[in-house]
């Protein structure tokens, strides 16, 4: 059987042509058929890749141009946004500066207007002094006055009744104390 077997495939080898060599009908076919594929390739694929590829490029190229706009704004917003912090901090220590002269004006009027109460009330108190001193002293004459009078009354012995004679008496008594107290004090 081996023998049938080996002599059908060497009677079919030799009426089969060489097998590199293809069968014209299948070649003819499979050209048809890549030709057909590759009208509708060209026809429909690749222009629809095309298209695409533009899409994309124009929509990268667009980026590009957005993303090279937005960093020329953003450029200007931070430079604009460094002039604007410049400019508050220039106006803050403009302020600043403003505010301290004004404090020390204010405390310079304060100072002047209390050196001028000061000064009103020690005058007050000097002139109401000055008054409760001469109130003092007018209330002391009449007061020595009387009692000199009396001590003079009980020394003398006779009546001291004489309002003239009773006032030199007085001014004599005072003006001897004040001598008395003036060499005292020297």
């Amino acid at each position: 059987m081996n023998q049938q077997i080996i002599s059908a495939a060497a009677q079919g080898a030799a009426e089969s042509a060489n097998p590199l060599v293809p069968n014209p009908w299948e070649m003819g076919v499979v050209l048809a058929g890549f030709a057909v594929l590759f009208y509708i390739v060209v026809k429909f694929v690749v222009p629809m890749f095309e298209k695409t590829f533009a899409e994309r490029a124009e929509a990268i190229e667009g980026g590009i141009a957005k993303a090279e706009k937005a960093q020329a704004e953003a450029s200007a917003a931070l430079e604009e946004y460094k002039q604007q912090l410049h400019d508050a901090r220039a106006e803050a220590n403009r302020i600043r500066e403003e505010a301290r002269a004004e404090g020390a004006q204010i405390l310079a009027e304060l100072k002047t207007k209390a050196a001028a109460e000061s000064a009103r009330i020690t005058e007050q108190a000097y002139a109401q002094i000055e008054s409760e001193r001469q109130a003092a002293v007018v209330s002391l004459r009449s007061e020595v006055g009387t009692l000199a009078t009396t001590l003079a009354e009980r020394i003398v012995g006779e009546s001291l009744s004489d309002d003239e004679r009773a006032a030199r008496v007085v001014d004599r008594f005072l003006a001897d104390l004040e001598t008395q107290s003036a060499g005292a004090a020297k």
